[in-house]
């Protein structure tokens, strides 16, 4: 039989588990198995040679029982309904995991930014924003950057919102660039909530991570970021990273800047000077101390979860990892810290930018790394101690600690 790799029935596979675990009742798992809203929107765009063009996306605001719904946007040429539905229900559970007042959304459009102009791309994110404008808002909803938007889209989103509501409105979108509300800190957010659960995580283990080697899959946001910070941070040593065209590898380590300064004149790490080319899946099965997933999801299945050599996968990644994968990591010993804990960094952060906007009064990036540390750190001890105490792998640990909290808030609300 297949491996089930639907994204939003690995998600209710997971919840399953979990709710199992917690005897949660029928009606709140039933709940918690389903988005509370979803939206479908098509909206016409006016192209650069005069020709309109209908984009399809899609909004939907899985649970709210702890605070607005809150989760980033997608462009991307196959997103799909369901994707958005798992990534929704992710978003609830990190949310939760860290334990900030907010509850889990997601959105997306069907499209290729990479060929669009600038002045197309502005046309797609104001006219997703006129389809959706009034079902989101700071006490709403809150998007924020994902998969090709970044913290222009985000500007022209809040932008043509404000204009909607007929007054400035910054709380209503995160990750927007600094000067129009944005946070310090907000760019390498993820990649740091990560590098501070790997430090938790190499202290459980008894690693010293100053003598270990890492590989990166993915060389976005995330994955650029956890090279520099892994290596400035631990003094690691990467020796591998890829993208989407493949891979490079070189046992004595890559230096941050030299790659990413090849990335940007070549469009790849590949061909980097003094590295041998490999693939995305070579990549994943190096003997590594770490492993850092930081693509899109479905990367360790059942086909090759048995050839991860690393000691921590560390997910910056949403979905990286598939339910058979993780029973497979768990007997072999490899400790997955899993995406919607090792990830949380960036809503931990759009969630500050929130504060931020709403008291008008904004902090420094020192500050802003010393509230997301100590967010972090009491997240992977609560994911921990459940791991310990129900003796299972560290993902349905993350579940039962952020399934319990979503659930608590719905019976408090008294929704079931």
């Amino acid at each position: 039989m297949s491996e089930e790799l639907n994204p939003f029935k690995i998600a209710q596979q997971q919840l399953d588990e979990a709710a199992k675990l917690l005897k949660l009742d029928p009606a709140t798992h039933a709940l918690l198995r389903e988005p509370m809203r979803e939206f479908h929107v098509s909206f016409p765009v006016r192209m650069d040679d005069g020709t309109v063009k209908v984009f399809k996306g899609f909004r939907v605001q899985y649970n709210d029982a702890r605070g607005p719904t809150k989760g980033g946007i997608r462009f991307h040429p196959e997103e799909t309904i369901d994707t958005v539905r798992a990534l929704a229900a992710w978003m609830t559970w990190k949310t939760a995991v860290v334990d900030i007042p907010l509850g889990g959304g997601k959105g997306g459009v069907i499209c290729n930014p990479k060929e669009m102009s600038p002045r197309e791309l502005e046309r797609v994110s104001r006219g997703y924003i006129r389809a959706l404008g009034h079902y989101i808002g700071p006490e709403t909803d809150v998007p924020a950057p994902d998969v090709y938007t970044n913290p222009q889209i985000m500007a022209w989103m809040m932008d043509e919102y404000s204009i909607i509501t007929g007054h400035n409105v910054p709380g209503v979108i995160t990750g927007k660039p600094i000067p129009l509300g944005g946070s310090a800190g907000r760019g390498d957010a993820t990649a740091r909530g990560g590098m501070y659960c790997i430090r938790e995580a190499a202290k459980v283990l008894g690693i010293d991570l100053s003598q270990a080697t890492v590989a990166i899959q993915g060389y976005g946001n995330a994955g650029q970021f956890a090279h520099k910070l892994v290596t400035e941070i631990f003094g690691a040593k990467v020796v591998a990273v890829s993208d989407s065209k493949g891979g490079i590898y070189a046992p004595q380590g890559l230096d941050f800047e030299a790659v990413s300064a090849h990335k940007r004149a070549t469009g790849s790490v590949q061909g980097f000077p003094g590295a041998e080319n490999i693939t995305n899946e070579q990549l994943l099965e190096l003997d590594v101390v770490l492993l850092i997933p930081a693509a899109l999801e479905n990367q360790i299945g059942a086909w090759n979860a048995a050839n991860i050599k690393a000691k921590i996968v560390a997910e910056l990644a949403n979905g990286p990892t598939t339910p058979d994968a993780d029973e497979i990591l768990y007997k072999n010993g490899v400790f997955v810290i899993p995406d919607f804990l090792c990830n949380a960094g960036g809503v931990t952060v759009s969630y500050f930018e929130q504060v931020q906007n709403a008291y008008d009064y904004y902090w420094t990036a020192e500050e802003v790394y010393d509230r997301l540390d100590k967010k972090m750190t009491a997240a992977f001890h609560a994911v921990h101690a459940m791991a310990q105490k129900y003796k299972v792998h560290n993902r349905t640990a993350a579940y039962l600690v952020a399934v319990s909290r979503v659930a608590e808030a719905c019976k408090l609300r008294g929704w079931v």
